[in-house]
C-alpha cells in the first residue's frame, strides 16, 4: 500500500492564509477522496475541516444525482459534514474536533465512511443517467 504525508496547517479564519504546520499524517488508504485539510481556531476549540471529493470526474449528470444519493447521515456521530458545492465537481466538508490524539485513526475513519458512501452512491445512480439528462 502507498503512504501518502498529509501535512496539516493552522488556517487564519480572518485572512485565509495558512499560518504554520500543525501536524503531519501518514494516510495509507483513500487519500485520493481529500482535495484539502486544515485546522483552524474556532470559539468552542481547534477544528479539523477536511474537505471530500469524488477522486474522479464526474459527469454533468452525475453531480446533481450525486448530492441527491450522498446520505450525510453515516457521519452522524463521528463529524460534522457539509455540501461544499462550489468546486467543479461534488465536494464536501467533514468537520472534527482537533486533537493530536488518535488524529490519524479518526480521519482514516472519515476516509473510509465517505469511501463507502461514494462507492454506494455510484452504483446507486449508474442506470439514471436518463433521469438526470437535459434531453440532449
Amino acid at each position: 500500500m502507498e503512504e501518502t504525508v498529509i501535512v496539516i496547517m493552522l488556517k487564519n479564519k480572518a485572512t485565509g492564509f495558512l499560518e504554520k504546520e500543525l501536524a503531519t499524517l501518514d494516510i495509507t488508504e483513500n487519500a485520493d477522496y481529500i482535495v484539502n485539510i486544515f485546522a483552524t481556531e474556532e470559539e468552542e476549540g481547534m477544528k479539523l475541516h477536511i474537505k471530500l471529493s469524488t477522486a474522479k470526474d464526474v459527469e454533468d449528470w452525475e453531480y446533481s444525482a450525486i448530492y441527491d444519493y450522498y446520505d450525510m447521515e453515516c457521519f452522524k456521530g463521528k463529524a460534522e459534514i457539509t455540501e461544499a458545492d462550489d468546486d467543479y465537481d461534488p465536494v464536501w466538508e467533514a468537520v472534527i474536533d482537533y486533537s493530536e490524539a488518535d488524529l490519524e485513526e479518526r480521519v482514516a475513519e472519515i476516509l473510509e465512511i465517505h469511501k463507502n458512501e461514494i462507492e454506494d452512491v455510484f452504483d446507486t445512480i449508474k442506470d439514471k443517467e436518463s433521469e438526470y439528462s437535459d434531453g440532449e
